[in-house]
């Protein structure tokens, strides 16, 4: 039987993608009712704010060596507890930040004709501009937001396929955010109780996919969300945003807002950090409000294994395992568990749930 009401709903969001015009196409065109195919229903399940108890982990990297031990444990309470702490004193300098965040609303503020030869659908794109990415349903609504992606496989890109009015702001930032995580791979390992190259030698997290996001004003923005409620299928993100807000991680069945603090990266384990630590780190689920107010920006590196690893299994990790502690996950692939991902059964169900042993 044909569902004429998806049909119909489908044909939306396909009319929606051929503008090539995004989510700020939208806004500057003057809507007032957001169209049908980014209404989120069921965002308000749970409170938008959680009471003032709650608070995501800070942690400060100044005086590292002299503060290993308390940082380690510091991360290792957080990726158990929490799943995601945010970074102070990590060694990026302001410039680079700041630069960073204009370079993000300089690129998305363009005009539409400049972004559209690059607005793609196509996932394996090096580099491209997006609104939805993989399977969108009417119980799966689009996102109140814009993206350029840009792929760093084993940290490298051509040059020439990054924008020119962002090029040098991003390889800036790519080569800051890469020496931040091999400090943050040392410190992980260490907090699991295994040798500081560890991580590094499974070559888990060498390969960046750089999301430069852009979440225009909402003129209903009680109707949907810059980003439902997901986890990612990384081993670790990395996020830097801006001062305004609207990030949020689920803990202990509230949404606890990721409060701007300047200059500060948030970290949050992904789902394949979850498999390859047996659950000893958990992986977050987190969102973005919408807002009326002004655009909010944001640079998102998800991080994934080198081009060697992507296609090797990746299971929990010998050394966490025990009689006490048996082993939870079958292998994983994780290129196979990105395109499971992107089109998974929308049951309802954890992407991580389907290779539990």
């Amino acid at each position: 039987m044909i569902d004429e009401g998806h049909q119909a709903w489908c044909k939306e969001m396909e009319e929606f993608g051929e503008t090539k015009a995004g989510i700020k196409g939208l806004v500057d065109s003057g809507v007032v009712n957001i169209p049908r195919i980014f209404v989120h229903p069921d965002q308000d399940k749970l409170p938008k704010h959680s009471s003032d108890n709650l608070q995501v982990p800070v942690i400060d990297l100044q005086g590292a060596e002299a503060r290993r031990d308390e940082i380690v444990d510091q991360i290792r309470q957080a990726c158990e507890a929490w799943g995601c702490f945010q970074l102070i004193n990590h060694g990026m300098e302001a410039s680079t930040i700041d630069a960073t965040l204009e370079a993000i609303r300089k690129l998305h503020e363009q005009p539409n004709e400049v972004k559209a030869g690059l607005f793609s659908d196509d996932s394996s794109q090096q580099v491209r501009f997006y609104t939805t990415s993989g399977l969108v349903h009417q119980s799966r609504p689009g996102p109140w937001r814009d993206a350029m992606a840009c792929a760093f496989l084993d940290d490298k890109l051509d040059s020439e396929k990054i924008p020119s009015i962002c090029r040098k702001e991003m390889e800036d930032y790519v080569k800051s955010i890469i020496k931040i995580r091999e400090n943050l791979s040392e410190l992980l390992s260490e907090a699991l109780g295994l040798s500081s190259d560890y991580l590094g030698r499974l070559e888990c997290m060498k390969s960046e996919y750089m999301t430069w996001l852009y979440y225009p004003p909402c003129p209903e923005p009680h109707l949907t969300l810059g980003a439902p409620h997901h986890s990612d299928p990384t081993f670790l993100t990395i996020i830097l945003q801006d001062s305004i807000g609207g990030l949020q991680f689920l803990h202990q069945n509230h949404w606890v807002d990721a409060a701007p603090i300047p200059g500060a990266l948030i970290a949050h384990i992904g789902d394949l950090m979850q498999v390859i630590t047996n659950d000893k780190f958990k992986s977050v689920e987190h969102r973005v409000l919408a807002s009326s107010d002004e655009p909010r920006v944001s640079a998102t590196c998800f991080l994934y294994a080198s081009s060697q690893s992507i296609q090797k299994p990746f299971g929990p990790i010998k050394e966490l395992i025990s009689d006490t502690n048996p082993c939870i996950y079958k292998q994983v692939f994780p290129l196979e568990y990105a395109n499971f991902y992107q089109t998974r059964a929308l049951d309802g169900s954890s992407t991580l749930s389907h290779y539990k042993l």
